[in-house]
């Protein structure tokens, strides 16, 4: 007998609602979220709720959890992709949430593959939202679990839009958006697009690291006074067509500053790798824009004449860590810095946050955590 439409509404929702009766049973269904967090990695699922205050005792160890992970689009035979999985998440506790609905609390942590929900193709260089199936099932009982959607509260937070020259971007706004500040996160090469693929997210900017999240915190929300943060999606890589993008990005300012009432005297543009790149291009292009930059981990050689590096008047702190063996932080950074006048720069040794030593072209991790008041610099600067 098939299930209504009523009923996957509501699983999709997450809602219960008993399928209907088959052969004179009824087995009651119940829906269920993925709880996601964006760690310093990338985003992992975290935890279940399960929409329901009907199942008895509640015993971690009766749930068993499984989860597959796959490419939403096809992969070439020898190609790689990273971090597809096929196997059980360990439930480390089950509670009651504020509205008595279950909660399976999930085994996680920086680099442990099974809960990302990201996967990264090595020949595309791209990041993709993968395809999540989690299969729920709890020892003697008979309810039916159907998965629901994805939910990041800090992600969820960002608004969808299209510009009109067709660029995807996201857009957090304040509670309070009158005469506010604007930062412009440029995310990183693997969080474009894949045309060809038809793939075009508007997604893995918030999912793949904390660049953009950063600037949504309470923390910084306080420092800036309230803040817009808009992260733009590239149709390919930054780097790729700098000149071409440029005017696209400054299109997706000036839409945002009319349509919010944005103070255009602090306007902030920060970006990691490709981001970083794209981040000292917009102040070369548009010197007047922005009141001040951040490129992190940026890719300068070749891209960037020394005469227009040396023509920037847009106050700039660069970051990078010195271990980084993506990008020469000595041929593109130090460089940069030794140009750019009155610049400031943070070189790191390596790439650790909270005891997890992280790949050196992952700088990025310290300016979205304010490790050296990145935020107080930025909220300072006045066009």
């Amino acid at each position: 007998m098939p299930i209504s439409r009523r009923t996957v509404l509501a699983a999709a929702a997450g809602l219960a609602l008993p399928l209907p009766r088959v052969a004179g049973h009824t087995r009651p269904t119940v829906g269920f979220t993925l709880n996601a967090e964006t760690l310093d990695g990338g985003e992992q699922v975290t935890s279940l709720t399960l929409h329901t205050r009907r199942l008895g005792p509640i015993d971690p160890a009766s749930f068993r959890v499984h989860a597959k992970a796959t490419s939403p689009i096809p992969i070439a035979a020898g190609d790689q992709i990273f971090s597809e999985y096929d196997l059980d998440r360990t439930v480390t506790a089950a509670r009651l949430d504020h509205r008595g609905n279950v909660v399976l609390e999930l085994s996680y942590a920086e680099g442990q593959l099974g809960g990302g929900t990201l996967g990264y193709i090595a020949s595309k260089g791209r990041n993709v939202r993968l395809d999540l199936v989690y299969t729920v099932t709890q020892t003697g009982s008979p309810v039916r679990f159907v998965q629901g959607r994805l939910v990041n509260p800090e992600v969820d937070a960002f608004s969808y839009h299209t510009s009109g020259s067709g660029m995807k971007y996201r857009l957090y706004s304040p509670p309070r958006s009158h005469r506010r500040p604007l930062v412009v996160w440029l995310h990183g090469g693997g969080e474009g697009a894949s045309l060809p693929d038809n793939y075009y997210d508007n997604e893995t900017t918030l999912r793949a690291n904390r660049g953009a999240l950063g600037f949504a915190t309470r923390e910084a929300q306080r420092i800036f006074g309230g803040a817009h943060v808009v992260a733009p999606q590239s149709t390919s890589a930054w780097m790729l067509d700098g000149p071409r993008f440029a005017p696209q990005i400054r299109e997706i300012v000036q839409d945002v500053a009319r349509r919010h009432d944005v103070d255009r005297d602090r306007i902030y543009v920060a970006g990691c790798s490709n981001g970083g790149y794209m981040s000292m291009k917009m102040t070369t292009a548009y010197p007047g824009l922005f009141a001040a930059s951040v490129p992190i981990c940026g890719v300068v050689t070749g891209l960037i004449s020394d005469a227009e590096l040396a023509g920037i008047r847009t106050p700039s702190w660069l970051v990078a860590s010195r271990d980084d063996d993506t990008v020469d932080p000595v041929a593109n950074t130090v460089h940069a810095h030794d140009l750019i006048p009155r610049s400031r720069m943070t070189l790191y040794d390596d790439v650790t946050w909270n005891g997890y030593r992280f790949p050196g072209h992952w700088s990025w991790i310290y300016v979205a955590r304010n490790d050296r008041n990145f935020w107080q610099w930025m909220a300072r600067q006045r066009r």
